[in-house]
């Protein structure tokens, strides 16, 4: 963060004053685009302000995108109108920003975070709204025929985790949240681990609203003792509560006189028989968070974590940052490392190059739907493989059969910075297909 972006707050007010809609509830971004083509609206959501896991910078992102589009035109001279809704991480919240949505005739949902994916999906689905580059954290998303994923989700990220671990951890504790979707997750890291012929990884439930894990860390401690032990967390916003926690368990005394606790320097812990390290995914762990908890003297330091897209300081996110720099350099909720940001940008881009290849005057929710499902292909820029939605292009993984791009990255976090571990991507495709 630099001093400019803490010190402008007179530019931000006037910017909010012009028309930057606060996750408040709902408001919509004007424009002056002239033409015409009938405005484009569309919502974007996340929750804001609450005390699980928060999502403020997609809808600054969604606001960024539309006045860069509009300052030239709009989208293939429509102008878009982002309206904005705090989706507060309950049910009902999901499913008053739904019906804001249909009350104000959007014509797709567009790189939005919610929990609840029945709560708002039914209610999309009986309008004939489509949800575009959701984020990816519910199962309606991958299997309600009106979403359209940008990425694997949570799926891919663990199951992917499991491979990335698979090859230097001898022993896996997973903490994961007690809930529906949190009881999906062992079944899914040990499908990537036992790619490689590795076993089960130790299932460790918490409450995904916990103040302190000491209980948790020091079960997973315990399970993951021995040598090349890793410990992961998928807890969201609280993986950095449950971290903080780890390191903090009460020393050891062990043979030879060094203490359990003593961390390495690495991200883990000399543990008893070995190293023990952690890992996590995008989401629970990225840059922000790593920036926040010390940099290069962060506990994450030496974290293994996966992804799904390139590491922050890859050259395919320069037109993303280059729109942040000229459109919300004064908003603090827009980080371009954030996974949210990114996931948003991407889902715009989708709806751009849409309704490019739509050329029409007048644009439906039903249009941007059917061309999705003929098979528009997106290009992302190397963000991800090309993006379809075809019926050939479905994973058709049990579970998630609308994942269209199954691949993720490896990173690791070294002198305070998430970097790629591996170049490139790895396709989890056979890896999710294999979920029992």
């Amino acid at each position: 963060m630099t001093g400019r972006r803490l010190t402008s707050l007179l530019a931000y007010v006037t910017a909010t004053a012009a028309g930057a809609s606060l996750l408040t509830g709902c408001g919509a971004l004007p424009g002056a685009v002239g033409g015409s083509r009938e405005p484009l609206t569309v919502m974007t959501w996340a929750p804001d302000r609450t005390k699980a896991t928060n999502m403020p910078g997609m809808p600054a992102m969604a606001q960024a995108f539309a006045r860069w589009v509009n300052s030239s035109g709009g989208i293939d001279g429509h102008e878009l109108r982002v309206l904005t809704c705090n989706e507060r991480n309950t049910s009902e919240g999901a499913a008053d920003c739904a019906r804001q949505a249909i009350d104000q005739k959007a014509v797709a949902v567009v790189g939005s975070y919610s929990q609840h994916g029945r709560d708002f999906m039914n209610a999309l689905e009986a309008a004939g709204i489509p949800y575009v580059g959701g984020y990816g954290v519910t199962d309606d998303e991958f299997t309600s025929p009106l979403s359209y994923p940008v990425n694997g989700g949570q799926a891919s990220l663990v199951a992917g985790h499991g491979m990335q671990l698979a090859g230097v951890c001898e022993k896996v504790a997973l903490v994961r949240p007690d809930t529906v979707g949190g009881d999906r997750l062992p079944a899914l890291l040990d499908s990537g681990l036992r790619r490689a012929k590795h076993g089960g990884a130790l299932d460790i439930p918490a409450a995904e609203d916990a103040a302190e894990y000491t209980r948790q860390a020091g079960r997973a401690r315990s399970g993951a003792k021995g040598a090349g032990g890793c410990v992961t967390a998928v807890l969201g916003e609280r993986t950095q509560t449950f971290f903080d926690s780890f390191r903090r368990l009460p020393e050891e005394k062990r043979r030879g006189g060094s203490r359990q606790g003593e961390t390495d320097g690495k991200g883990g812990q000399d543990g008893k028989g070995g190293h023990v390290r952690i890992s996590s995914v995008l989401g629970s762990v990225d840059q922000p968070v790593i920036d926040r908890t010390g940099g290069t003297h962060s506990p994450f330091e030496g974290a293994f974590v996966t992804g799904w897209y390139p590491e922050a300081n890859d050259k395919s996110w320069a037109p993303m940052r280059k729109v942040i720099q000229e459109h919300a350099f004064v908003d603090n909720r827009v980080d371009p490392a954030d996974t949210g940001v990114q996931t948003t940008w991407i889902a715009y881009t989708v709806l751009k190059q849409v309704v490019e290849a739509l050329d029409r005057d007048r644009i439906t929710a039903t249009e941007i739907a059917h061309a999705l499902d003929r098979g528009e292909r997106i290009d992302t820029g190397g963000l991800t493989p090309a993006l379809r939605w075809k019926y050939a292009d479905l994973l058709g993984a049990s579970g998630f059969p609308r994942i269209v791009n199954h691949q993720v990255t490896f990173q690791v976090v070294r002198q305070g910075q998430l970097v790629a571990q591996k170049p490139g991507f790895v396709d989890v495709g056979e890896t999710l297909l294999s979920v029992t």
